[in-house]
């Protein structure tokens, strides 16, 4: 006998006016798993299940109808660590029409007051550790803003009374994800309804994220891996989100390893990678419930990737930025990560790709160009700057600024940033293949490579190397390493051996710091 589907109340027709489209993936999993949980706080284990959820964001909605009167289209900022009420502030942004806009808690006060300039919010959410960058920034900005603290903020929503999705349509703004600056200036990325939808779309597809998955954020917020890739995706689809508020690497090996928690997913540069198996902990940690280390931001060394796959972790590379979310990516199948070691992988289901030359026109197959991506998930365009748009697009295509390549099978591979190559001696030069080549000595932790004028060449490298705990600098054996590895051109002039390589926080080096370090031209 077939059986009749319960028709739904009068409040969830409302309610559910909203499609996933349109960005209320948390009022969509209150109605078909009221009690499968969304959300797990990682320090205190309060669970909430996505029921919970929903009742919590719609108060959220409620209460930022309350302090803005109509906050459709209004930005609302928050300056805090990860934590399960700033989802419920994300999630409550879109419900209420409102833009979220979460801010690099890494920044100077002066350099979160331009992005509040920018922005220009109607309301303020700190944690008590940023309060003094905080209010300088609101100090310097100029802006009228409502500022309010994470607790006083957390304690508003629950005496607050719930709210119905505002009507919006899929193209309106959700989120305002600011860059994160390698060139040393923050652009808007507007994200819309349907491009939140379908950035975890690709996600969901590519990393197999369903409703039994577990996923662990130690990513901030204010990135698109730990905004979309993690915490958008375990919602949309249903999956459990555990969320940190850092990463340290013994507590993130002891999170990955407990079975009370079960974590499927991970996420983190290959900086983060390299730290966790690095740390004590990694020794006795149990992996084994992971589909995979699912990493990009930056180029992963081969021996990283070996290391964790003698232990039955695999690697998983991918490519995205904060205008395009997940682009591409790796399958997860250790094989085609052994026999592609480095590659990117296939498009994501809904992005197109193309390869160009400077021109504009696609370049052959095996050879080097900049990517190109087209897609509903792509942003279209940057915050109040239409002049950056326009340069970012050709024909609705966005210009990554990266160079890579489509191999013969398929598989693309990242090369580096397109305007980080240099010409030495009329050959090109790309410093990621540098860098690549010096992280695989042993006794190299970290390597940054940057073109600079040569009185002889034009152009050569100079490298910024890291050495692993105890090491001895010997610049000669780097020297000896990079010959049968590289070409002669390719080698670096200089190497310098420093406490750090700068990086932003998505793992991307801060190269035009290192620029800032070189002022004269390198010798003979």
């Amino acid at each position: 006998m077939t059986r009749r589907k319960r028709l739904p109340t009068e409040r969830q027709i409302r309610r559910g006016s909203h499609s996933l489209l349109e960005g209320d993936p948390v009022a969509y999993q209150a109605q078909v798993r009221p009690q499968a949980w969304a959300c797990i706080d990682a320090a205190s284990g309060e669970r909430l299940t996505y029921a919970q959820l929903d009742s919590r964001v719609a108060q959220c909605a409620g209460l930022l109808q309350a302090k803005l009167g109509d906050p459709v289209g209004r930005p609302v900022a928050i300056l805090a660590r990860n934590s399960v009420d700033q989802v419920v502030l994300f999630m409550a942004c879109q419900r209420a029409g409102a833009i979220f806009q979460p801010l690099n808690w890494r920044l100077t006060g002066a350099e979160l007051a331009l992005l509040l300039r920018d922005a220009a919010p109607g309301l303020l959410v700190v944690d008590r550790e940023f309060s003094d960058p905080a209010d300088v920034a609101v100090a310097a900005s100029g802006v009228s803003v409502e500022r309010v603290s994470s607790e006083g903020f957390a304690q508003a929503i629950d005496r607050s009374a719930p709210a119905d999705p505002i009507a919006s349509g899929e193209d309106a703004p959700c989120t305002l994800l600011y860059t994160s600056g390698t060139t040393g200036k923050s652009k808007g990325v507007i994200i819309t309804r349907s491009g939140a939808f379908h950035a975890a779309l690709n996600l969901a597809c590519v990393g197999e994220v369903g409703p039994d998955s577990v996923l662990l954020s130690d990513a901030p917020m204010f990135h698109t891996v730990g905004l979309f890739a993690v915490t958008r995706s375990a919602l949309t689809f249903g999956a459990t989100l555990v969320v940190s508020d850092r990463f340290i690497p013994a507590q993130t090996l002891a999170r990955l390893s407990d079975p009370a928690l079960g974590v499927t997913h991970y996420f983190g540069v290959p900086q983060i990678a390299s730290a966790m198996l690095n740390a004590p902990e990694y020794a006795t940690a149990d992996l084994s419930r992971l589909k995979a280390f699912f990493t990009g931001g930056a180029p992963l060394p081969p021996p990283l990737v070996e290391a964790f796959m003698r232990d039955g972790v695999t690697l998983v590379n991918g490519y995205g930025a904060s205008e395009t979310g997940t682009a591409l990516h790796m399958p997860l199948d250790p094989d085609a990560t052994r026999a592609h070691c480095g590659s990117v992988g296939f498009p994501a289901p809904a992005v197109s790709v193309r390869i160009a030359d400077q021109e504009g026109h696609d370049v052959p197959v095996g050879q080097d160009g900049e990517l190109w991506l087209k897609g509903p998930a792509v942003t279209p365009g940057y915050w109040r700057n239409p002049t950056a748009t326009k340069l970012a697009f050709v024909d609705g295509w966005f210009k990554t600024g990266d160079a890579a390549r489509r191999e013969s099978n398929g598989f693309y591979r990242l090369i580096d940033r397109w305007k980080d190559m240099y010409i030495s001696g009329g050959e090109n030069v790309y410093p990621a293949e540098v860098e690549a080549a010096l992280l695989a000595h042993p006794h190299v932790l970290d390597a940054a490579v940057v073109g600079a004028p040569h009185a002889r060449w034009g152009e050569c490298g100079v490298a910024f190397v890291v050495l692993q705990p105890g090491a001895a600098a010997v610049e000669g054996a780097l020297f000896a390493h990079c010959d049968g590895r590289l070409a002669r051109y390719k080698w670096p002039s200089e190497i310098r051996f420093v406490a750090e390589v700068p990086r932003n926080a998505s793992g991307k080096i801060r190269k035009d710091q290192l620029r800032r370090l070189i002022a004269d031209p390198v010798g003979g």
